[in-house]
């Protein structure tokens, strides 16, 4: 999960490369459809039916259903992403989608999922809102029309989290993962096809992001999340997914030099604190609060001391 975390954040990079050269709708589909090419060839690889569920799994109308539903919603997800891109920076896209990590414990409560939440994810939560508004609300109360997208678009991470918690163990992974890919890639395409422009030179400029993020962000790193989440817990998987927020700032700092200025710092570190926060248990909630408290009143005793 932390190596997809890694891969999805420096996918950040990549899309926006893409910008101004391939629309975003059409971006997505033919990273998508790569993606699928790439489990397409390992499921043969293994000697393993693209479509036919093995012993073991959930019938083959199953894997459709739910991998047409995960795929729907990754289309939609990813394209508020991608074009939420073209109207803010990579480390505020980062984070923003980050929110997922908070947003799949509530939802999680509202579908009765589990039971009450713990103080950490209430501490956590306020903590992350504090992050975004220094993040994103301007000098002039304004927030930027793409960091709307980005949260609009962690929403939709945060449904698909959640179901495919529910969903990957009943499935083989790779197929899961391919019957997703597809669905995504037909619908975004789809629509890109008829909405936006699209050329042979555009193709040809677009070529290495879209195979970045085919291959790496799509093939790859969204497989690892179908196999790992056969065994993780939703919740806890969305705090390790959420450390693409701290690599996408890093790779566009990196890459393209966007660098932040003191308060985006400062939201971007809340916004982090929150989300580790929001997954502590109690214990070691109480532990933590207790050892900051006892720091405070170290340094402030240091500071107040003659010698």
């Amino acid at each position: 999960m932390l190596l997809a975390s890694f891969i999805w954040g420096t996918a950040f990079v990549a899309q926006t490369v893409s910008i101004g050269t391939v629309g975003a709708l059409t971006y997505t589909g033919l990273r998508f459809f790569l993606g699928a090419a790439v489990v397409g060839a390992w499921l043969a690889l293994r000697g393993i039916a693209p479509f036919t569920p093995t012993a073991g799994h959930a019938p083959a109308r199953l894997l459709w259903r739910h991998g047409a539903m995960l795929g729907a919603v990754v289309a939609v997800s990813i394209s508020l992403q991608q074009i939420g891109l073209e109207s803010t920076t990579v480390a505020n896209a980062g984070f923003i989608s980050s929110l997922y990590v908070i947003l799949v414990p509530f939802l999680g409560l509202a579908l009765r999922h589990h039971g009450p939440l713990a103080p950490g994810i209430w501490a956590g939560s306020l903590l992350a809102l504090v992050g975004m508004y220094l993040l994103s609300v301007r000098g002039d109360f304004h927030v930027r029309h793409g960091d709307w997208l980005e949260l609009a678009g962690a929403l939709f991470i945060s449904v698909q989290i959640l179901m495919l918690g529910r969903w990957a163990p009943r499935h083989e992974p790779l197929q899961l993962a391919l019957v997703q890919f597809l669905v995504c890639g037909v619908l975004a395409l789809a629509v890109g096809l008829v909405v936006e422009p699209i050329s042979v030179r555009a193709l040809v400029d677009g070529l290495l992001p879209i195979a970045y993020g085919g291959v790496l962000s799509v093939g790859i790193a969204y497989t690892l999340q179908v196999v790992a989440q056969r065994d993780a817990n939703p919740a806890h998987a969305a705090v390790i997914f959420s450390m693409e927020g701290v690599f996408a700032a890093l790779a566009a700092w990196v890459v393209l030099g966007q660098r932040l200025d003191a308060r985006a710092i400062a939201g971007c570190a809340l916004v982090f604190a929150g989300l580790v926060l929001s997954q502590l248990p109690r214990r070691a909630l109480t532990r933590s609060l207790l050892a900051t408290w006892g720091w405070l009143r170290s340094r402030r005793a240091a500071a107040s001391d003659p010698a």
